[in-house]
């Protein structure tokens, strides 16, 4: 696999800063938004991971009825106020190691170890707790393809393999409710199985799993992935070194803002952000962050099937009449906004100059 810092790499030759980063002409602000294309049970197979294997199962749970069962265990409010406590109660341990950075199922525990399914934004995860260190290994496996089912019976870590049952599926988008996302099974009764030795493999031991790097466009083969000093585990920008300049600091200014709460500590937690401008790649954030590229055929395998991204912020329009103004969006799931930035005395003016929320 050619990774994604390579790619950038080749788009940064194709295209100058000012293409990169400003708009020109009547050129149209870069949709972001695109889905990625739906997939059959022939495109999913023809597109898994090497590191996948596949069985199918003859006795098995549909999708549609693990699905039904699962609702069922908190279809009430008072159904879904014991779940949940009871969630909170049995996942302690794990939330107090990861600090609430997943949601978490099919707790394991043998011996010294502790197993977890973990999800969070980017994807699937297996959480181990080893004598009370935690660890965290991406699995790769894209949910617009993959489901779980939510109710299982066997353990998750069996014979030196993880592995659950579910579906192959489909992202069904639910009209009037932008960002929420439904799925509909396309083949069921899969057994999913992924050897430990190659799910835990961390060749450059940074502290991420060679998959997650792949996945996302680290160097699983260099633990300082942007050569900036600090290994990618604790860089909160780990593909691109930070600068300071006028319009990085317009960039980080329009970062989401997520106010007193401290994110920087939490390792497996990432903004995604869609873009191909070296002013934004250049950001000091206060939260680990990712970029993909523009183009879907610079992306990594999985940035190709999966959408994590849940904001954005735009290309920088000048200002015809005045050097020091410049026009910008931002936007997220369901809402967007235009900006107006005056940069006045080393620092940024911004007037909202419309939008929308949904």
């Amino acid at each position: 696999m050619r990774y994604l810092f390579f790619l950038f790499l080749i788009v940064s030759c194709s295209k100058s800063l000012e293409e990169r980063c400003f708009i020109t002409g009547d050129e149209k602000y870069f949709n972001s938004n695109e889905e990625p294309k739906a997939f059959t049970v022939k495109d999913i197979l023809e597109n898994k991971p090497d590191y996948l294997e596949i069985v199918n199962l003859k006795n098995f749970r549909s999708f549609k009825k693990d699905s039904l069962e699962a609702v069922n265990l908190y279809n009430t409010l008072e159904k879904s106020e014991k779940y949940w406590k009871d969630q909170k109660t049995l996942f302690s341990d794990f939330d107090e190691k990861f600090f609430g950075q997943f949601l978490y199922s099919f707790k394991q525990i043998e011996g010294n170890m502790k197993y977890a399914l973990g999800r969070n934004g980017l994807g699937y995860w297996l959480l181990e707790i080893k004598n009370d260190k935690p660890s965290a290994y991406f699995l790769g496996l894209s949910f617009s393809h993959y489901q779980f089912n939510k109710l299982q019976h066997n353990p998750i870590v069996k014979d030196g393999y993880f592995q659950l049952e579910g579906s192959f599926v489909k992202i069904v988008k639910v009209p009037g409710l932008p960002g929420y996302d439904d799925y509909s099974a396309i083949e069921d009764g899969k057994l999913f199985k992924i050897k430990l030795e190659d799910l835990v493999k961390d060749s450059d031991h940074d502290g991420y799993n060679d998959i997650f790097e792949k996945s996302f466009g680290l160097n699983p083969n260099n633990k300082d992935t942007d050569g900036d000093g600090m290994v990618d585990f604790n860089d909160l920008n780990p593909m691109f070194k930070s600068e300071k300049n006028k319009f990085t600091q317009l960039y980080e200014t329009l970062l989401p803002d997520y106010g007193s709460e401290n994110l920087s500590n939490k390792n497996y937690y990432f903004e995604i952000f869609i873009s191909d401008c070296d002013y934004f790649h250049q950001i000091s954030p206060k939260y680990h962050v990712l970029f993909s590229p523009e183009d879907s055929k610079s992306k990594t395998d999985y940035l190709k099937v999966t959408n994590v991204s849940s904001h954005g912020i735009g290309k920088i329009k000048r200002n015809k009449n005045n050097p020091n103004i410049f026009y910008i969006k931002e936007w997220g799931n369901s809402s967007m906004t235009y900006y107006s930035a005056e940069y006045k005395d080393g620092q940024w003016i911004l007037e909202i100059g419309g939008g929308y929320v949904i």
